[in-house]
């Protein structure tokens, strides 16, 4: 017989089962139905999933009841069945686990969207009737998880404790690595959710095993019940008309025992594991005997140190607003184009002082993405406008179809002509549901192909509505090209559709492999428009190993792991950028286009790295 949840959870570690939702999605079941009703229309879908998990290793099962509440089951019609679902949930999920799991009723948020302005009232009721509803079936616990908005979890929280004594773990879902949550430093979260009454508080959701293993490290010190973490697997990409999640279970089994060794007590999955993901947690896990390898890393410092100085025989004009496009510079000599992610808070001190670091490093452009990875930030028009009048260097801001339908993305070109800003870059947009504010709504009025046609259309004096304005716009469009691909012929393909649509220059992602930038070549040497190559230096050993197991497409090499395991802080830079300056020696002999990506605000790298391509252009093009 199994002891009881709470003492388990204290005693040992255990293994969480993975994602339902996305599961299900892989399954064939649509977005946009309920898949809390499947309790009822589909039980034996469900029970084989339940199933897949407890067979793979997972010794925790969380019903499928996260949105079974009355706000979320509204939407459908449904309000009127929340306790015939959540008790089919439970009985569903009791079926497949027997006596090898226990089971928790899922609970997640109704605030999503950060929806303040609903009544606590109307909370405690929805929450109220779904509890009742999973205790009366006879549930091991409650998760409550997913949670961005601590009041609301404290609502949640205490009204569950006025029903039941039951286990309880509350997990949140933070941005990676974060120190806030919701207005509240994590410390202050986890106090005031502890006092109302948790056993288990953790993170899920929302980011990969990265990001969590990094915001467990911030509550390392302060916060010693038990830990709990379900993580995504990595970030998903868009394959072939469906959202996929990459990241690998051997990954996931190389994280379990990096949570273990920080001392968390419940390790599982969110969106995008599978039943292989579990198996390969719960396999890494057996015979666990701690060790000091996934203690408390030392945190990343600000500072680089010396960068590399400037070649006084390369003095190419800095890049400043009006004269040349980026278009004119590339076809003549080496260009640079640095992205700085506007910051995501109000404070644009350090952000400003890197654009004046990168401006003296002569930069040709300053790029700024549009809330990239569907995280918000500071307007990027707005701080391309400061960053114009205050440095003179010129802005090439990111424009994301994501965020505004045909009205707002037209008006918003209108204001990048009225404040001379000239150069876009076109992209699709990471979904709004995988970012801080899942409750949002991705508008995606146009593709990636279409908006260039329609910016192409303002350069010939026509609205988007067909009406003839009164002067022509002057949009020099880029478009954004990802070669980590199995198949680069078809992404070239595609590629050449946004030639046809209009646009004027490329971006790629990030590129690690030399030899895949001579494939690039290669594949696109019959292109007229000039290609941007993109280099994002490693900041580091974990973020080496983020980017290759949890963002989409990147791969590194085994060489290149190697030499950046273990390497935190500024040595960790310093073997990033020399890495980076590897593919530099490739990329410049054979592409103009210079694309540096700076990670975590370090600067002083893209200025490093700036500096490099000054003297290896002078090199180039010097006489022989």
């Amino acid at each position: 017989m199994k002891i009881d949840l709470r003492q388990a959870l204290q005693q040992q570690i255990l293994v969480g089962d993975g994602a339902m939702g996305t599961y299900l999605y892989n399954m064939g079941f649509p977005v946009g139905i309920s898949y809390e009703e499947l309790n009822l229309l589909h039980p034996d879908v469900i029970e084989n999933v339940h199933r897949e998990y407890v067979q793979a290793g997972a010794q925790l099962v969380e019903t499928n009841t996260f949105s079974a509440n009355a706000d979320k089951l509204s939407k459908y019609g449904l309000e009127g069945k929340v306790e015939e679902i959540n008790r089919a949930g439970v009985r569903i999920a009791r079926q497949a686990a027997g006596e090898a799991a226990y089971v928790v009723g899922a609970v997640g948020p109704i605030r999503a969207g950060r929806r303040k302005n609903i009544l606590i009232d109307y909370l405690q009721d929805c929450f109220e009737e779904q509890f009742r509803a999973l205790l009366a079936e006879g549930v091991d616990g409650i998760l409550l998880e997913t949670f961005y908005d601590v009041e609301e979890m404290k609502i949640a929280l205490e009204k569950l404790r006025e029903l039941s004594d039951l286990p309880v773990i509350c997990q949140f879902a933070v941005e990676a690595g974060g120190t806030t949550m919701d207005g509240f430093t994590l410390e202050e979260a986890f106090k005031i959710i502890e006092d109302a009454g948790a056993d288990v508080i953790g993170f899920n959701c929302h980011t990969g095993p990265r990001g969590i293993l990094n915001s467990v490290e911030k509550i390392q010190g302060f916060y010693h019940l038990p830990v709990s973490v379900f993580p995504n697997a990595g970030i998903p990409d868009y394959v072939d008309g469906k959202y996929m999640y990459m990241t690998s279970p051997e990954y996931f089994g190389e994280c379990a025992i990096k949570f273990a060794n920080m001392g968390v007590k419940l390790i599982g999955g969110c969106c995008g594991t599978t039943p292989a993901h579990v198996e390969a947690m719960a396999k890494a896990l057996v015979g666990y005997v701690p060790n000091a390898e996934g203690t408390v890393q030392v945190k990343e410092s600000s500072n680089l140190g010396a960068s590399a100085s400037k070649s006084a025989a390369a003095e190419p004009p800095a890049g400043t607003t009006g004269g040349p496009s980026i278009v004119d510079l590339v076809k003549q000599r080496h260009t640079v184009i640095v992205e700085l992610d506007p910051p995501r808070d109000l404070d644009i001190t350090k952000f400003m002082k890197g654009a004046a670091a990168l401006k003296e490093a002569k930069v040709d452009a300053l790029t700024l993405a549009d809330n990239s990875l569907a995280v918000t930030r500071m307007s990027n028009m707005a701080l391309g406008n400061k960053v114009k009048e205050e440095t003179g260097l010129r802005p090439l801001i990111h424009i994301a179809c994501r965020d505004r339908n045909l009205i707002g993305t037209q008006s918003h070109l209108m204001g990048f002509d009225a404040l001379d800003i000239d150069h876009v870059l076109a992209v699709t947009g990471d979904p709004a549901r995988f970012g801080d504010l899942p409750g949002s709504s991705s508008v995606y009025d146009l593709t990636s192909f279409e908006i260039i046609r329609m910016i192409k259309q303002l350069n010939e004096g026509i609205a988007f509505s067909g009406k003839p304005l009164k002067q022509k716009a002057n949009f020099i469009i880029g478009a954004a090209f990802n070669p980590n691909v199995k198949y680069l012929d078809k992404a070239v393909q595609r590629l050449e559709k946004k030639i046809e649509a209009g646009a004027d220059y490329i971006m790629t992602q990030p590129v690690y492999d030399p030899a895949l930038i001579e494939r690039i070549y290669e594949s696109t040497k019959h292109l007229d428009i000039p290609i941007f190559i993109g280099i994002m230096p490693l900041a580091s050993g974990r973020n080496a190993e983020y980017l290759h197991n949890e963002v989409p497409g990147i791969q590194l090499s085994d060489e290149v792991r190697k030499r950046m395991a273990g390497l935190e802080g500024e040595v960790g830079r310093k073997m990033g950028v020399e890495i980076a300056k590897e593919l530099l020696d490739t990329a410049m002999p054979r592409f103009n286009g210079i694309y540096f990506m700076t990670p975590f605000m370090f600067y002083e790298m893209s200025v490093t790295l700036t500096s490099y391509v000054w003297e290896k252009a002078a090199v180039l093009h010097s006489p022989v």
